[in-house]
């Protein structure tokens, strides 16, 4: 069976009796057990005979939703009733949930058969998946090269057909990062469209997301329709129309702004630039307008707003965990004792510098359709090394600042693809970020298909 088929073409074999479940199913293990060992990116992995069992029953049972009988791994920052959920910790290398999260929840009701976890970064922090339960997930262009975070698992899965279709969370590119690098897509959706788990504070928070990644943007709008949509319980979620099925744009005289690398502010590795430049030509070979756009907004501020924030939500987060600060990792530490000695006011100056930045970039989407970043500013890097420290002899002076290109995005909860854009000269994959204004998403994914049907770049996979 080709595992690389779309998710589309898998669930309508499904749906018309050209295929069942438990062909898939069986299909799918087969796949996992070829190529995961060389990777490592879906760890607690279900019982063969469970799984068999549940898609026959699928198969004898009347058709549930639009992902019926498809097997789906979770990310392991994701709740799933009777499956470990580590998050990359050793404090929680033992928890068995007994329910499901939101998103697991909607994914089952579909009719996706819930099969593990897929890898990810300790706390799903840093952009690039090791942890101290699992070990590392591998590039499957280079398994001595690192698979980008903290979706890396879930993008892997993909690249290697294991999975037709992935959920991965986004704060600082953890779904674009790893997409570019794994020559998939990913797709951060407008914030508040796919509600979080109703689990503390709803308010305050306002950077992360959940969201789909796929081998396609067609497959992308599927599972985006299955888990978007409002939840009474939560203020910021929203209704969102479906965006399902993902058309082609009529791209005829599309603005496209191209913004580099910030006039310098983001330092890119050799080739990235010009690998996304040449993407973009197939913008213009459509019959879009690519016009290069000054930095909108200084990036340093961008930045100091960024790092405040992020710092308050991870210790936020990280706070009932203080007593077992030492069993941290060094990054999360940094956040956590950042975020615990910042100030209300501290906290308000960064929103306002947000705000700033977001009347900014309404005021670009007056003149233009769409918006163009790299989606990483260097390769994927040694496995072995925990983060970059410099970018052509300029330092790094955090874990994250080499990621600093995603935040414009992140910072303002704009919907923003990361699309494939083609090999370097060492044959790894390297990605853009296409993004648009808030409820941008359905055009956003069209774009995006028009340019899947010229590129097809996920389908150029790697020999495993």
């Amino acid at each position: 069976m080709d595992l690389i088929r779309s998710a589309t073409d898998l669930v309508s074999a499904i749906a018309s009796g050209q295929l069942t479940a438990a062909q898939l199913m069986r299909a799918t293990l087969d796949r996992i057990e070829t190529v995961n060992g060389d990777v490592n990116a879906v760890v607690a992995l279900r019982d063969a005979d469970s799984l068999t069992a549940e898609a026959e029953a699928m198969d004898a049972a009347p058709h549930t939703g639009p992902l019926h009988g498809l097997p789906i791994a979770v990310k392991d920052l994701v709740n799933v009733a009777g499956i470990p959920t580590t998050q990359g910790s050793p404090i929680f290398r033992n928890f068995i949930p007994k329910s499901d999260d939101l998103i697991a929840a909607r994914m089952r009701a579909a009719g996706a058969i819930l099969i593990g976890k897929t890898n990810v970064p300790e706390f799903g922090l840093g952009s690039h998946t090791f942890n101290p339960v699992y070990g590392a997930t591998c590039n499957p262009y280079d398994p001595a090269r690192s698979s980008g975070g903290s979706s890396g698992g879930a993008a892997v899965a993909l690249a290697t057909g294991m999975t037709a279709l992935a959920d991965g969370s986004d704060m600082m590119g953890s779904l674009r990062n790893p997409a570019a690098w794994n020559n998939v897509y990913g797709f951060r959706p407008s914030w508040g469209r796919v509600p979080s788990e109703p689990v503390g504070d709803t308010f305050l928070h306002q950077l992360s997301t959940l969201g789909p990644m796929a081998r396609s943007p067609q497959d992308i709008g599927l599972l985006l329709d299955v888990i978007s949509g409002p939840d009474t319980r939560q203020p910021h979620s929203c209704a969102s129309t479906p965006v399902s099925p993902v058309l082609p744009a009529n791209t005829k005289g599309l603005r496209i702004g191209w913004l580099g690398d910030w006039d310098g502010a983001f330092p890119m590795e050799e080739g990235i630039l010009a690998i996304c430049e040449k993407a973009l030509e197939v913008f213009r070979d459509m019959g879009c307008q690519v016009e290069p756009v000054a930095p909108p907004f200084d990036a340093e501020r961008i930045w100091n707003s960024w790092i405040t924030l992020r710092s308050w939500a991870v210790a936020a987060g990280l706070a009932p965990l203080v007593d077992q600060r030492e069993m941290l990792k060094d990054s999360a530490r940094w956040e956590l004792d950042r975020g615990l000695a910042m100030s209300a006011m501290e906290v308000h100056n960064a929103s306002v510098i947000r705000s700033a930045w977001y009347r900014r970039a309404a005021a670009l989407f007056e003149e233009y359709d769409a918006l163009v970043l790299p989606a990483a500013q260097v390769w994927p890097f040694d496995v072995t090394q925990p983060h970059p420290t410099e970018i052509n002899g300029v330092e790094m002076d955090t874990y994250h600042r080499w990621m600093q290109v995603v935040v414009p995005v992140s910072l303002l909860g704009l919907p923003c693809l990361a699309a494939p854009a083609g090999f370097g000269a060492a044959g790894l994959p390297m990605g853009i970020q296409i993004f648009g204004p808030r409820g941008s998403d359905a055009a956003l994914l069209s774009l995006g298909a028009a340019y899947h049907d010229r590129t097809r770049w996920p389908q150029k996979r790697p020999a495993m």
